[in-house]
């Protein structure tokens, strides 16, 4: 992935080290860190997260070795996978780590691992520094116990170039710890019982299926304009990124041509983005390194699925210029069947879809105002369906809207350049006596300048959060929120070499989770690579 272009006068080539996301702690909670330097150096402290660990069980665990490569090029990584005897399948959590290494000239990669074909991970990499960094990723993937349950192939790729130009080899390590369930520590509850990749056109479900979720792994990505969806506008406007229907995306769902979900694409930014990797060098953005899944209930469409035949499962991400590559959407059908059924029947009663709105409007600028185009856009989607399973017949109604508003201002050469935009994902799903309520806001706020000495400034602040309820007749059952918000301050000189641009840079990351599960909140701060405050209140 190349870094953001944010203007013409920037164009230049920008390569310097980053960060992705570990689990050491900083200071080992030492409120406040040493003394940072005046400027970047040719080394930093290795990549930190706000966000907590995976928590695991004190039972005894099994480890395996799921890949091991030196990526040089676009060769994957290829193996196989058998789950560890020693502790046979009855797992209260596995949890997937990555461990990398890389040193010397770079670009930010992406990468995925899949294991019988199903997508467990995707992520991407580090600019590395000339003294070289380590990074590790840390995920729960219990959820694929059905897939890990048996022996598998294994793939691997993080697609990468080497050259005399570019030398970082990306030395990985990929391992699985499977925590086993002993005593008052249960197996894993509500894993679905199969997971299905969507490797083709269609999809054929066990007839006895009384569940259905969809997971799809959507990121704009690959150096193009749809790295940076965010920042097109429409073709009337003199911007270097364009789309007839200007920022607006919206990633789809459908099943035999019928819409059957909606959701907002999280504004990932990667490590060279917004024109400046030192943003990111030890504060990854949120999801960067641990690209989240945009989860469907397709529970409505379960019936219509149970037939046998094989159905068409497509999706698409909507507001992309016709025939412009740069999405890529893996996708994970879960599915939960009825014990006590051989075949699960029902139908599909409910199909509601608002028209979609989106609304663009560029203003041209003039020698005293920016250019301006601002975006208003709306979907809505209810679907509703019922299955008559042994346990009785089961109710499934899923209502979601997405909304998006933004500001994009740039002058002329695209300098300055500012962004201001909100996406909102809401959601609720109603089965039987069961109802779950997900608010989900994604914002942004950012300017890129090019001043005096060719000194270029980027100050963005990004949000991630979720509210969820759920309750049972009416009663709270549990409640979470999550706000993860990050900010940065970087400023360094273009267009020399990396020893001459006298970077200096500032961010912060505060990363809240509370709720019925307990607290989670900490904060980072890093000062020119040096992580100076390490506070945790929870």
């Amino acid at each position: 992935m190349r870094p953001l272009r944010i203007t013409s006068v920037i164009g230049a080539l920008l390569l310097a080290a980053g960060a992705l996301f570990t689990a050491q702690p900083a200071t080992a909670g030492v409120p406040d860190g040493p003394t940072p330097p005046a400027e970047f150096t040719t080394d930093w402290h290795d990549p930190v997260t706000a966000a907590p660990p995976v928590a695991v069980p004190g039972t005894p665990s099994c480890e395996v070795t799921l890949a091991a490569a030196r990526f040089r090029d676009f060769t994957p990584y290829r193996g196989s996978y058998v789950p560890p005897a020693e502790c046979g399948t009855r797992w209260n959590k596995v949890v997937l780590r990555l461990e990398g290494k890389v040193k010397g000239r770079q670009y930010d990669r992406l990468g995925h691992v899949t294991v019988g074909g199903v997508e467990i991970l995707r992520t991407s990499t580090p600019q590395p520094s000339p003294d070289g960094i380590t990074w590790s990723v840390e995920k729960d993937v219990t959820r694929y116990r059905d897939t890990l349950s048996r022996p598998q192939p294994v793939e691997m790729l993080i697609g990468n170039v080497v050259n005399e130009t570019y030398t970082g080899v990306l030395d990985v390590r990929v391992t699985l710890t499977f925590h086993t369930a002993r005593g008052r520590v249960k197996p894993a509850a509500d894993t679905p019982d199969r997971v299905l990749p969507l490797t083709g056109p269609t999809l054929t479900t066990p007839r006895n299926t009384e569940r259905v979720l969809a997971e799809v792994y959507a990121t704009g990505s690959g150096g193009g304009c749809e790295e940076y969806w965010y920042l097109s506008v429409p073709d009337t406007a003199p911007y270097s990124c364009r789309a007839a229907g200007g920022p607006h995306r919206e990633v789809r769902v459908s099943v035999d041509g019928r819409l059957a979900g909606i959701a907002a694409p999280f504004p990932t930014v990667w490590t060279g983005g917004w024109s400046n990797p030192f943003l990111w060098y030890v504060t990854p953005a949120p999801r960067a390194f641990d690209v989240q899944p945009v989860v469907y209930d397709l529970t409505p469409f379960a019936a219509v699925l149970n037939d046998g035949r094989p159905h068409r499962v497509e999706v698409a991400v909507a507001g992309v210029p016709a025939g412009l590559p740069g999405w890529s959407a893996p996708t994970n059908v879960l599915l939960w069947q009825d014990e006590g059924s051989r075949v699960v029947t029902g139908g599909l009663d409910r199909h509601e879809e608002s028209d979609p709105v989106n609304s663009s409007v560029y203003t041209p600028g003039s020698s005293d105002s920016l250019h301006r185009v601002d975006t208003g856009a709306g979907h809505r989607l209810t679907v509703g369906g019922h299955l008559d399973t042994s346990h009785g017949r089961v109710v499934t109604t899923v209502t979601r809207t997405v909304g998006h508003t933004s500001a994009h201002r740039w002058g002329e050469g695209e300098n300055p350049d500012a962004f201001t935009g909100r996406w909102t994902d809401r959601e609720t799903v109603t089965s039987g006596r069961t109802v779950t309520r997900t608010d989900r806001a994604y914002t942004m706020d950012g300017e890129t300048t090019v001043g005096a000495g060719d000194r270029l400034r980027t100050v963005l602040t990004l949000g991630d959060r979720a509210d969820t309820l759920v309750l049972r007749d009416g009663r709270r059952l549990s409640r979470s929120r999550l706000d993860h918000t990050y900010t940065g301050d970087a400023t360094y000189t273009t267009g020399v070499p990396r020893e001459e641009r006298h970077a200096v840079g500032t961010t912060t990351e505060r990363y809240r989770l509370y709720g019925s599960g307990g607290c989670h909140d900490r904060t980072l701060t890093t000062v020119q690579g040096t992580v100076t405050r390490d506070l945790r209140r929870c």
